[in-house]
Formats: structure tokens, sequence, C-alpha cells
């Protein structure tokens, strides 16, 4: 079963920075992600879903190649592969694959201009190097599907270098 976490971040920029970081982490083992998705808040009100990958472009790729193959067969592969990549096209923007889009813009649509959520489903994950890894990026905790323990130990993770940089009020 995947775990849903959603992070805002006070930029897009930080959001991908951040993305970045796990991406690289799932290369080492470290985390599986089904998904990473940033929805980021435009100043006009709209959001911006910037997807790892898109399936429309998939779509028509693969549509292109099954279309020039069966073109092949009926001696068109020109014309079977435009038809092809035109359905194919068609066919992956009606997917949608990993975190539903609808609700990432409903959630992006909660934050403030220029912020930007970072949407992950996790499939696996070593917690702790995760954790350690992800310590004082920054950012807030808007949802998760993960137990009360664990939620609160990745919100004490993001806020960690900021809390140890603010100063004690010690008298």
């Amino acid at each position: 079963m995947a775990d849903l976490v959603v992070i805002a971040f006070p930029t897009e920029a930080k959001a991908e920075e951040v993305r970045q970081k796990l991406l690289a982490m799932q290369s080492q083992y470290l985390i599986e992600l089904g998904d990473a998705c940033i929805a980021a808040k435009q100043p006009d009100g709209t959001v911006k879903l910037n997807q790892l990958f898109s399936t429309t472009a998939m779509g028509a790729a693969s549509g292109a190649l099954w279309g020039t193959l069966i073109g092949l067969i009926f001696l068109m592969p020109l014309a079977g592969a435009a038809i092809g990549a035109a359905s194919g096209a068609l066919s992956g923007k009606l997917t949608d694959l990993g975190i539903n889009d609808a609700f990432m813009k409903d959630v992006g649509k909660t934050l403030h201009d220029g912020e930007a959520a970072l949407f992950l489903l996790i499939r696996k994950v070593t917690a702790d190097k995760v954790l350690a890894e992800l310590k004082g990026v920054g950012g807030r905790v808007m949802q998760t599907s993960f137990d009360h323990t664990r939620e609160e130990a990745l919100r004490e993770a993001l806020a960690g270098a900021q809390a140890a940089a603010q100063p004690t009020a010690a008298g």
C-alpha cells in the first residue's frame, strides 16, 4: 500500500530541489516513489502542475510506434504513424496515472501565490535514512496518510535545521 504526502514550500524552485533530492535517494533504493508532482500557485490564482512524466507524450510515442507497425502491414507507415500518434496522445491525455490531477489542483488552490506543494506517492521507504537526508529542508506538511508518529517525525525532520538555527531564550 502506498502513502500520500503533501508538503508546501515557499517557491516552486524549493519544491523541485526537494523532489530532485528524493529522486536521488530513489536511485540509492532508500525510497520508492509511485509519483512525485509539484503544484504551483500562479499569481493569477491558477494552479500549474509539474509532473515527472507526461502521459500525453508517452501515449503519442507509443501510438506512433504501433501506428507505424500497423501502417507497414497496410503499406502506409507514415499515415499509420500519424494516426497512431494522434490517438496515443489523446489516450495519454485522458489517462491519469499516480496522484489524481483534480486533487492536486484543489490542494494547490489553498496555497498562497508563488507557493508550491510537493505531492509524493510513496510505495516503500527506509524512513530513518530519508528523514536524515530531509533534515532542515523546510516546508510545511499539509497532508499525509502516515500515522501520527511518522507524520510528527516528518515534521521534525523538515524543520530540523531551522529549529537548530534559532537561538534559545536563556536568561
